[in-house]
């Protein structure tokens, strides 16, 4: 190798090293006395997107059928209380009791036979109000702090009682489908834990998957077809939180 070439690369290796060096320098970090503690308590507002999961009953195959989709996401909000045991170095079991508020639309398709062309667009939608109890028990597993930040993983189960539902009924409103009160959920997510100065702020993105139907099947209904259109229908709801701890 040339002598103006080895020059040349220990140039660039010393400047390489001048740049990177200020970046691998440790921040101060900020000071974790609630990461320490066995229990510590914050709150929790966040935002939500509820969603429903609707299997269609077999007979929107038949002629003149009816086909129901959810036609409109609308956000909604939750707040919780925040409670964490902490079980290890890397590992939280945490509480977080509160309510959450959404809505959600169900409209009704015309599916017609296959000489009448492409589906049209009937004239029924239900808007439908939750208002939720909620009690969820989550596993965090956190990853190695990076200077002032965290990141990490959580699941569990969240037991929902969802108080504006099984409403009765009502032609003129409309109310054609009704929906049942409690449910259980699955949830998984990820987050990030942000240490300022006097708090943790968490940023945690999370998805939460009922587990059983939740179309209520008793009661008599003028218009059974919207109900029966229906062989399954689970809630799933997208939350965006932001825990202060």
């Amino acid at each position: 190798m040339k002598k103006g070439s080895r020059h040349n690369i220990l140039i660039l290796l010393f400047l390489f090293v001048c740049i990177t060096a200020p970046a691998q320098k440790q921040k101060p970090k900020n000071e974790s006395w609630y990461d320490e503690k066995l229990l510590h308590f914050g709150f929790s507002i966040g935002f939500n997107s509820m969603d429903f999961r609707i299997t269609p009953s077999q007979d929107y195959l038949r002629k003149d059928s009816l086909y129901p989709e959810v036609s409109r996401l609308n956000p909604g909000i939750n707040i919780q209380i925040v409670t964490d045991l902490r079980t290890g170095r890397y590992w939280d079991l945490r509480f977080l009791p509160g309510v959450s508020f959404g809505q959600r639309s169900v409209r009704y398709y015309k599916v017609p036979g296959e000489k009448d062309g492409d589906p049209e667009l009937f004239n029924v939608r239900q808007r439908l109000e939750s208002s939720y109890l909620e009690f969820p028990l989550l596993l965090k597993y956190k990853g190695e702090r990076l200077n002032n930040a965290r990141p990490y993983v959580i699941g569990g189960l969240n037991f929902r009682y969802d108080l504006a539902a099984r409403k009765e009924f009502d032609d003129e409103k409309p109310v054609y489908i009704r929906l049942k009160r409690p449910d259980l959920y699955y949830e998984t997510g990820a987050g990030l834990d942000f240490y300022l100065r006097y708090f943790k702020l968490s940023v945690e993105l999370k998805m939460s998957n009922g587990l059983s139907d939740i179309i209520a099947r008793e009661g008599e209904a003028r218009h059974p077809e919207f109900r029966n259109a229906i062989e399954k229908m689970r809630s799933q709801i997208w939350i965006l939180a932001f825990h202060f701890e």
